[in-house]
């Protein structure tokens, strides 16, 4: 009898902790939102496909929301805990004096994407050619035309008096507008700049990433609640974050193009490594999650030049550098 007693007993305890076995082994997951598909951001792909995120126990959920508006609406929402997106868009939430601010506490890319392309190939190109000319630019409000102006002014070249600037075409047809005639300059992310010189469509003579310097172009970025009460996540997703940049620091264009490779099924892997080595060779992804109040500062100084700046948002309110100082003094 005292030996089914013990049986009995020992079963009853097993009972009791296995479930607390099982819960201590769930992955949590955390909802992100990308602003969109690019090889630009492609330490995060990394940081998916090598399984940085399920080593530090947690599952990833990517959404690709297609445009800034949208993923902070999605963020502010509850649609998303983490939202990858441009960190002007953090304060223009700020400038709108929300109860529940968005705090930026990790970096992936670290300069602009695009890059200035011609209807010739043009290998001594000098920005005051611009002048008289027709420019195609971006969606006004957004990085990519603030830091073009920003280069553009920093260059000798007033875009709204030396040239004509069109930016009344949306995103997704930029570049089948300048294809089809329209603009003497274009302004491109890629991959479709180097398709397009791959086509005889036009040659890319200048970057913008290497001329504005460097600015927390895409970082991550959550609601202070959500940051507050899932602080130790947070830390976990900076890490796996911080391995991928590592990773993609320490491996050829060749190599990351074929680790990403499955989230660009329609590119052809000779593309994606020409244009994870041009991001490479431009210091274009952050090699840490760090976003230092340099940059921070420069992105206000691009924003002011551009007339977009609507506060003055000192460092420290919006950005929480201590989870990925943290994490890269570990």
């Amino acid at each position: 009898m005292k030996y089914w007693r013990i049986i009995v007993c020992s079963f009853l305890i097993l009972m009791l902790i296995f479930p607390l076995v099982a819960c201590s082994n769930q992955s949590q997951t955390i909802r992100v939102a990308e602003v969109t598909r690019s090889i630009f951001y492609a330490p995060q792909y990394v940081a998916l496909e090598k399984g940085y995120f399920e080593e530090e126990g947690l599952e990833v959920e990517l959404t690709t929301t297609w445009g800034g508006d949208k993923t902070m609406t999605t963020l502010l929402s509850d649609g998303a805990d983490v939202a990858l997106v441009g960190s002007e868009t953090s304060i223009y939430v700020y400038s709108q004096e929300a109860n529940d601010p968005v705090i930026n506490f990790g970096q992936l890319t670290q300069t602009d994407g695009t890059f200035l392309v011609a209807r010739e190939a043009d290998e001594d190109f000098q920005w005051e050619e611009m002048k008289g000319q027709t420019l195609l630019g971006q969606r006004k409000g957004g990085m990519p035309q603030m830091v073009g102006e920003y280069v553009l002014k920093q260059n000798g070249v007033d875009p709204h008096q030396d040239m004509e600037l069109i930016q009344n075409i949306d995103f997704q047809n930029i570049a089948n507008a300048y294809a089809s005639g329209t603009g003497d300059y274009v302004q491109l992310f890629e991959p479709t700049a180097s398709l397009f010189e791959q086509e005889g469509k036009g040659f890319i003579v200048a970057s913008f990433g290497e001329e504005s310097g460097h600015v927390p172009y895409t970082a991550y970025m959550s609601k202070e609640s959500y940051l507050e009460e899932n602080e130790e996540s947070i830390v976990k997703f900076t890490r796996a974050l911080y391995k991928a940049q590592q990773w993609v620091q320490d491996h050829s264009a060749k190599e990351t193009a074929e680790v990403i490779q499955p989230y660009f099924e329609d590119t052809e892997l000779e593309l994606i490594e020409t244009v994870v080595d041009r991001y490479k060779q431009q210091g274009s992804y952050a090699e840490n999650p760090l976003l230092d109040e340099e940059e921070w500062n420069n992105l206000k100084t691009i924003m002011d030049e551009a007339s977009e700046l609507p506060a003055d948002v000192p460092y420290g309110e919006l950005v929480n550098f201590e989870i990925a100082n943290e994490i890269i003094e570990e």
